[in-house]
């Protein structure tokens, strides 16, 4: 049955529309030419505005369990490299069971955040102790299923995760990222042909994590695979000077030089975070097509740096967003995050304003919708013609927002909004939060709960890694 779904504003890409609606039919696409009207349903959302629905580019779900534990030097250390302690122990404690109540929890926060598709790059493959699940690819299912029982879309970015880095031991708090890379293909490919079918909810890319967790000749194999099936492939790139150094040390170029010297960076390629990178390496990314997708809360949480936005823009590559480490979920303050980090650094307002004469708040909401949904190779991001009908709304009257008009709502929503102004949510024309309630959200909370306890119960002063 086709549906049609009234707003009273509706964001298009020049701006929004009063009083007016979209079709969508039994797919759970955006059509033009909807079937028997008198067999249809109208959706009506007074007081509200509906824009498309959020793209979350970067996750690692089960780090929502360290969320408030790491903010302590003594915990924690000062920096990413001994932060991941904190991640380690995580997940060490994590069974398959686990990791599917903490990845729903992540979703279920990620719905109430206006999210419709994330992109979960994935890199907890085997049990605690190192070895293989019978079914290797057990811990993506777990993750994929959580996905599907929230009703959010995921395209999961299975990672390839070879060695602990350059001249480096093997890390004992990594046991459960390694496989080999004949493991790793033979795995992903599995995994694609069990969701073929599902193409509307779940779809598959490819993550080589780093250049230190992946030595170059793997690269090579892995990438080149990648592209014979047209996956998306997104890799951990210049997120630290200590990996640019390294990769240096390594082999004579700084990563995006590496890849673009060995043919690797391509249209298919979004590099997550890009923060130390060059005006020559940002052109050499524009040159190829390829992507970056930022994280800016996460960025700040860590201390990573601050991604030049306004250089990469001017250069025409496109940004888009993602939650990362889960320290806060939300696509709307990592997108004003892009700007505001710029503002401090250089001084001014407004730094990505009128770039190619486009308006600041749009330019932003395409990093968190349209440009996310092409990074992940997905049909969204905007309320158009055969997209899949991903959408959220924002209540016209909350405080936050109270006394928009036409001309001002999109950079109201984009600057002030709260995320309690977003009160539906629709992946694939289907409601799966209604007036800011999931039908499951009480059994989720409770079950994340009870492995929050179990994992931080009686934890060990953890130590810094270096």
């Amino acid at each position: 049955m086709d549906t049609y779904y009234q707003a009273e504003a509706l964001y298009l890409k020049n701006g929004f529309a009063t009083n007016t609606g979209f079709w969508v039919d039994d797919t759970g696409r955006i059509t033009t030419t909807p079937g028997d009207a008198s067999q249809a349903r109208t959706v009506a959302f007074p007081r509200r505005a509906v824009l498309p629905g959020l793209v979350n580019v970067h996750s690692h779900s089960f780090q929502r369990l360290i969320r408030g534990k790491s903010e302590s030097r003594r915990a924690s250390g000062k920096d990413f490299w001994s932060w991941r302690g904190t991640m380690y122990h995580a997940a060490a404690q994590l069974t398959p069971q686990d990791v599917y109540d903490v990845a729903r929890m992540t979703f279920l926060e990620m719905a109430l955040a206006g999210i419709t598709t994330v992109g979960e790059f994935h890199y907890l493959q085997n049990d605690p102790a190192g070895r293989p699940y019978d079914d290797p690819n057990l811990l993506s299912e777990k993750v994929i299923a959580a996905a599907r029982s929230v009703g959010i879309r995921i395209v999961l970015l299975r990672t390839a995760y070879f060695r602990s880095g350059y001249r480096l031991a093997a890390d004992s708090g990594q046991v459960r990222f390694f496989e080999s890379r004949n493991d790793f293909l033979a795995n992903t490919e599995a995994l694609i042909a069990a969701y073929r079918d599902q193409s509307s909810q779940v779809q598959i890319g490819v993550a080589p994590h780093s250049i230190r967790a992946v030595p170059l000749e793997d690269l090579r194999e892995v990438t080149a695979w990648a592209k014979a099936k047209n996956l998306p492939v997104h890799m951990h790139v210049s997120e630290q000077v200590a990996e640019n150094a390294a990769c240096q040390a390594e082999y004579g170029a700084t990563p995006v030089t590496l890849l673009a010297r060995e043919g690797l960076l391509t249209g298919n390629l979004t590099a997550v975070h890009a923060i130390h990178i060059t005006d020559d390496e940002i052109h050499m990314m524009a040159d190829a097509g390829a992507a970056i997708c930022a994280c800016p809360t996460t960025e700040r949480n860590l201390g990573d740096g601050v991604l030049s936005a306004d250089a990469v823009m001017r250069a025409g590559v496109p940004i888009a967003l993602g939650s990362d480490s889960q320290a806060q979920i939300d696509l709307l303050e990592d997108a004003r995050e892009l700007d505001y980090h710029l503002r401090l650094s250089h001084q001014e307002r407004a730094v990505l304003d009128q770039i190619e004469e486009q308006p600041i708040a749009s330019r932003l909401l395409e990093c968190a919708t349209i440009n996310g949904a092409h990074s992940l190779g997905v049909a969204a991001g905007e309320l158009v013609s055969a997209a899949y009908a991903d959408f959220f709304t924002i209540d016209l009257d909350h405080p936050s927002i109270a006394g928009n008009s036409p001309e001002d709502l999109l950079p109201m929503v984009v600057f002030g909004s709260a995320r309690p102004a977003i009160r539906d949510v629709a992946v694939n024309g289907k409601l799966i939060i209604r007036d800011r309630k999931h039908e499951l959200e009480e059994e989720i909370i409770s079950r994340y709960k009870d492995v929050y306890a179990k994992v931080w119960s009686d934890a060990p002063q953890l130590r810094r890694r270096s």
